[in-house]
C-alpha cells in the first residue's frame, strides 16, 4: 500500500467520549467550563482556526450525540464539525468510529483529545505538514522529571535516561490510508493500544515527533481545571 501520495486535504477526529470519572464532577469533563465555555469548545476553536483542516468528526458518548450537535456545534458555531458520532467503551473503539465517518478521499487525519484545549493552531498545522511528508507523527514534549524504574516492592531499580524520553500528547496525525490500515490490523489481531501511534508503530512504520508546548495539557483532575483557567488567562 502506498502511503506517500501528495496531500490534498486533512480532517480531524476529536475524541471526547470519556466519562471523566477521575474528575468527580458528576458529568463528563469535556463539558465542564473554563472561561465560561465548555472545554470542548476551546478545543474545537483551535481546529476551526487551522486552514488545512477541512472537516472535523467529534466522537462523544452515545447518549450525548444529539445534545452536543445542538448545544455545542450549532450553539457555539463550528461549521467544520460536520459529524458528531457515538464513541465506544474504550478510546480505540471511539477513534475507530470517528475514522469510519471521515471521507474516504481525505489524505491526512489528526486525532486529538477533546480535553486538550490549548494546542496551538501552528502545532496542528505542523503536524499535518509532517504527516503528509513522513506518514505519521505525534506531538510530544521532552520529559523533564527524573524517571525511576521501581520494582513490585516499591524499591527503585534504576534511573532511566530521560534524554531519550518524550511525553506523548495529541494531535497524533497520519496519512489516512496508513491510519486505516493500522486500525484494520489491530482489529484483526485483537490488539488494544494506548494511543493511535502504538497501532502504527507495531506495523514497523516510523513515527516522527513534533515538539509541542507544555501548555497542551490534558484536563483530567480538579487541579487541572485550576491550571487550565490560569493558562486561558495567559492565552488571551
Amino acid at each position: 500500500m502506498d502511503y506517500w501520495t501528495p496531500i490534498m486535504n486533512a480532517w480531524a477526529i476529536i475524541a471526547a467520549a470519556g466519562l471523566g470519572k477521575r474528575m468527580g464532577a458528576g458529568r463528563p469533563k469535556q463539558y465542564l467550563k473554563i472561561g465560561g465555555k465548555p472545554i470542548i469548545c476551546h478545543t474545537l476553536e483551535r481546529f476551526q482556526a487551522v486552514p488545512s483542516i477541512e472537516g472535523i468528526v467529534v466522537v462523544v458518548e452515545p447518549e450525548a450525540v444529539e445534545g452536543v450537535r445542538r448545544e455545542i456545534i450549532e450553539g457555539y458555531g463550528f461549521p467544520k464539525a460536520w459529524q458528531v458520532v457515538a464513541g465506544g467503551s474504550v478510546r480505540q473503539e471511539s477513534v475507530a468510529g470517528g475514522l469510519a465517518h471521515t471521507p474516504p478521499d481525505c489524505d491526512v487525519i489528526a486525532v486529538h483529545d477533546g480535553v486538550r484545549p490549548f494546542v496551538t493552531p501552528e502545532t496542528i498545522e505542523e503536524s499535518v505538514r509532517l504527516a503528509a511528508e513522513a506518514g505519521a507523527c505525534i506531538v510530544a514534549t521532552p520529559v523533564r522529571d527524573t524517571i525511576k524504574s521501581v520494582d513490585e516492592h516499591g524499591v527503585v531499580d534504576f534511573t532511566i535516561d530521560r534524554s531519550v524520553l518524550w511525553g506523548a500528547k495529541t494531535p497524533q496525525t497520519f496519512r489516512a490510508s496508513l491510519l486505516r490500515e493500522a486500525f484494520r490490523k489491530a482489529g484483526e489481531d485483537n490488539f488494544l493500544g494506548t494511543d493511535e501511534a502504538s497501532l502504527v508503530e507495531r506495523m514497523g512504520i516510523p513515527v516522527k515527533i513534533v515538539e509541542g508546548d507544555d501548555r497542551n495539557i490534558k484536563i483530567t483532575t480538579p487541579s487541572d481545571l485550576i491550571v487550565a483557567e490560569a493558562i486561558l488567562k495567559e492565552w488571551r
